[in-house]
């Protein structure tokens, strides 16, 4: 079942693909806020860092169950 879900055709391409592309573009973007603030440009107000961050965790952690459930 679990097999099933991580390879779910998207557009061709694995559900698991898309959710690791997620997961890096989250933690890209979460240290591209924090040193945007740091440097003095406050285009995306740091409150989303911790947001953010938490979103790229969650889609991680999905990620990495999906990855290796399939191999039990």
């Amino acid at each position: 079942m679990l097999e099933e879900i991580s390879f779910y055709l998207i557009f061709g391409k694995p559900l698991i693909m898309y959710l690791g592309i997620l997961t890096l573009s989250g933690f890209l973007i979460t240290a591209l806020v924090a040193v945007m603030n740091r440097r003095g440009i406050h285009v995306i107000p740091f409150f989303w860092h911790s947001r953010i961050a938490v979103f790229s965790l969650a889609c991680a952690i999905v990620h990495g169950i999906l990855g290796v459930l399939l191999f039990f």
